[in-house]
């Protein structure tokens, strides 16, 4: 699954970008990209994250993500130490910015029942919108989570999404809306099986049916469908 130039596999995070003027000496272009370094990971991550969603972690090349960021190799391999810790960091970040738009919702403004529609519409839309996560998502399984698993802040990124669910579960418990005994994990999985399959599925299910999953009107009807499949699933 490695490329034939590549460094020592390593699942370290990324290094410091602090020390990144030492390899910019190699050449001008790479002086002129190490001047930000921060904006020289974000768009190494921007373009990493289309090629290992279009190619999977085995087909994705380097030499392509280092083209279309104007850097090198050796300047990838030095923020991301290999292929698969640039990979584990792409995966990182699809969660972390999902789990970041997730907690400006404001769930606990809303009542119980507005608040789990709110959170399963903005499931639905996200995934709609950011087929490359789904696609990343899918990869990973395919690796049966191999390279999720040595992400050290995996765990961390996706604790608030639970959270967020427990409480505006038990307030709809407490105020009699949602019936007792669901778990928050549950719950998350059956957002997550339904808003996920809208896009994995699209072409397999578009062709086997003979409809259009991705028309405007069909894109509506399946979000309303699934967001009252959920609620109906809690409510008392």
């Amino acid at each position: 699954m490695n490329e034939l130039v590549h460094s020592p596999r390593s699942t370290r995070s990324p290094r410091v970008a602090a020390n990144a003027v030492k390899v910019a000496k190699t050449s001008p272009r790479e002086t002129t990209r190490t001047n930000d370094p921060a904006r020289t990971m974000a768009e190494i991550l921007k373009v990493a994250t289309t090629e290992f969603a279009n190619k999977g972690l085995a087909g994705a090349r380097i030499d392509e993500i280092a083209a279309a960021t104007r850097t090198s190799k050796r300047m990838i391999y030095y923020y991301f130490v290999s292929k698969e810790g640039l990979y584990i960091a792409v995966l990182e970040d699809a969660y972390r910015r999902m789990r970041s738009i997730e907690s400006e919702l404001h769930l606990q403004d809303l009542t119980p029942e507005a608040a789990l529609r709110r959170l399963v519409e903005f499931t639905f839309d996200h995934h709609a919108n950011n087929q490359d996560y789904i696609r990343l998502v899918m990869t990973e399984n395919m690796e049966r989570g191999a390279y999720l698993a040595q992400s050290k802040s995996i765990q961390e990124l996706n604790v608030p999404a639970i959270q967020a669910i427990r409480h505006l579960y038990d307030r709809g418990v407490a105020q009699g809306v949602f019936r007792i005994g669901l778990d928050p994990v549950d719950i998350h999985a059956s957002i997550s099986a339904l808003t996920f399959f809208n896009v994995s599925n699209q072409h397999t299910f578009g062709l086997i049916f003979k409809n259009k999953p991705q028309s405007p009107k069909m894109i509506a009807a399946r979000r309303k469908s699934i967001v009252e499949m959920v609620v109906r699933f809690v409510q008392i």
